[in-house]
């Protein structure tokens, strides 16, 4: 059975939030929840990164661990999903998350949050896949239909990466062994940097270095 992950590349997300607007538009999310988000670290100064971040699916997930009522439960393929029918709105899963995945849209009378939500991996809910029901709760179940979660196939720099680990392992594998990682890294540090007497250019145009004055 497969075993469903997230992996964002660092290396090659270009913060365009596409992942961020295809889950959107896919799942109808309600105003002000953004299931995905897209997080920039050294944000305009040397070794900046940009990370599309979500609900990672743990293993042995935390959200799981404090739910007072075990609105949690996993799928076959490793997917943690929640039932918004047995949620109380206690919160206690925000807290307890790294990613903060889990999100409210609304606060209600006596402090409750609200039924709580978060990414599905398109998998939809414990409804029937792809009724009525399960769409207006959880959006679509794209895992139904034989298909990968929207926010990855819309990558236009095939950053995010989703599906079976194992195939994940081995794309990621074979990047970095093609790029490399420290001084000898190729990538865009490498690519649009100065190197060795030049810069070198989209198309692997190499830039001649300008002339110095004493």
């Amino acid at each position: 059975m497969a075993r469903m992950v997230f992996l964002c590349d660092g290396e090659r997300c270009i913060e365009c939030n596409a992942c961020v607007t295809a889950c959107k538009n896919e799942h109808e999310v309600p105003w002000g929840i953004n299931r995905r988000r897209v997080v920039t670290l050294n944000d305009g100064r040397p070794g900046e990164r940009s990370i599309s971040m979500a609900c990672m699916h743990c293993t042995d997930a935390p959200c799981a661990a404090v739910c007072p009522v075990d609105c949690f439960y996993r799928t076959d393929e490793g997917v943690v999903l929640h039932s918004k029918d047995l949620c109380i709105g206690c919160g206690y899963c925000f807290y307890a998350c790294p990613f903060g995945a889990p999100q409210y849209p609304r606060a209600t009378l006596f402090g409750s949050r609200g039924k709580m939500d978060k990414c599905t991996f398109c998998a939809g809910g414990p409804h029937a896949d792809n009724s009525p029901e399960e769409y207006a709760a959880y959006g679509t179940n794209r895992l139904a239909e034989g298909k990968l979660p929207l926010c990855a196939e819309m990558c236009s720099t095939r950053a995010l990466l989703a599906g079976d680990r194992d195939e994940v392992a081995d794309i990621y594998r074979e990047r970095s062994a093609r790029r490399g990682y420290g001084s000898g890294a190729w990538g865009w540090s490498v690519a649009y940097t100065a190197d060795r007497g030049g810069a070198y250019a989209p198309g692997g145009r190499a830039l001649e270095e300008p002339e110095r004055t004493s």
